[in-house]
């Protein structure tokens, strides 16, 4: 057991060690399941076969050792040496493998349940959501928000709230399901997104904006054109690059939800179709988001963002955000 045991987690090693440096792309929650499953045979059999074993053998050398000192009683010897409870105590002790497996498995199965069901950490990988995240904040993720799903396979055996223009949400990436994108809601079912000009509009109405002072991105070294956007009842920032250019490029493979959009020179018209949500950046000019890929599917949702728990390069940042 020591042997697979030692196999199992070198095989952990390797995989953790290749997604990291990108060999290869990774599902967390199905490797937290698989983990969660692992160390659960683990510990049931620690408390079925191999602690009732432990206990056998305990009782076995007490035994023996009570033999042991009645028979030496019985010829007059009083003075008996060795202490039979420090023999016992390492009896009882849980093997190395026994204790990384099975002795985990509650710690393993909290933070699973804790993930699955309640709250996901999350890193901001670039600057398309800045200037409400920036590049490297740490954020938590309510995954019970918009209702309970099981984990793994994302499915809704619960619902709670629906989406709602101005959410900060997390999804997986409709492109490659394996990664987790995070973007503003800004389209429901059944709207009318307008993005002309780099002046958006939802079923012909101009959303509300006012100007604000211009943006100086630390990362770029550069100033954006930043303004104040208002989409329903959550007023957050946006930036744009004057220097860009208003009309989008979209991936051409994706034929599906280009038949619900139409692209000119002054940008892009879609209308969302059922089930779906369209989202967007706040980095208007630097975020590839709905405009480029289409619509975000109900079943892909995580969860909604709503706090910066560290940012190790700045931490003022820490705190809720819209």
């Amino acid at each position: 057991m020591s042997a697979l045991t030692g196999l199992l987690y070198g095989a952990l090693v390797v995989y953790l060690g290749g997604w990291y440096l990108g060999s290869w792309s990774g599902n967390f929650s199905l490797l937290l399941f698989i983990l969660t499953l692992a160390t659960f045979g683990y510990w049931l059999a620690e408390r079925l076969h191999f602690l009732p074993r432990r206990v056998a053998a305990a009782s076995a050398l007490e035994a023996q050792d009570a033999q042991r000192r009645s028979e030496l009683q019985r010829q007059g010897i009083q003075q008996v040496d060795g202490n039979v409870a420090v023999a016992r105590e390492r009896v009882l002790a849980q093997p190395w493998w026994l204790d990384w497996t099975a002795g985990l498995f509650p710690v393993i199965l909290a933070v699973f349940l804790l993930r699955s069901f309640l709250f996901e950490p999350f890193k901001i990988p670039s600057g398309s959501m800045i200037p409400t995240l920036a590049i490297g904040d740490l954020i938590l993720v309510n995954k019970f928000h918009y209702g309970v799903r099981l984990p793994v396979i994302n499915k809704k055996i619960l619902a709670n709230n629906e989406p709602q223009r101005g959410d900060v949400m997390v999804f997986r990436y409709p492109v490659e399901p394996g990664v987790d994108y995070i973007k503003r809601v800004v389209g429901l079912p059944g709207d009318e997104v307008a993005y002309l000009n780099k002046k958006l509009s939802i079923n012909g109405q101009p959303v509300e904006t006012r100007p604000l002072p211009d943006f100086y991105d630390e990362d770029s070294l550069r100033y954006a054109q930043q303004a104040s956007e208002k989409l329903g009842a959550v007023e957050h920032r946006i930036l744009t690059d004057k220097d860009r250019p208003g009309f989008v490029i979209p991936m051409p493979q994706f034929q599906n939800f280009r038949d619900n959009c139409r692209y000119n020179a002054e940008g892009v018209v879609c209308t969302v179709p059922p089930g779906h949500y369209f989202m967007m950046g706040d980095n208007r000019d630097n975020s590839q988001d709905s405009r480029y890929w289409g619509f975000v599917p109900n079943e892909n949702i995580v969860g909604k963002a709503f706090f910066v728990w560290m940012n190790f390069g700045n931490l003022r940042r820490i705190g809720s955000f819209h």
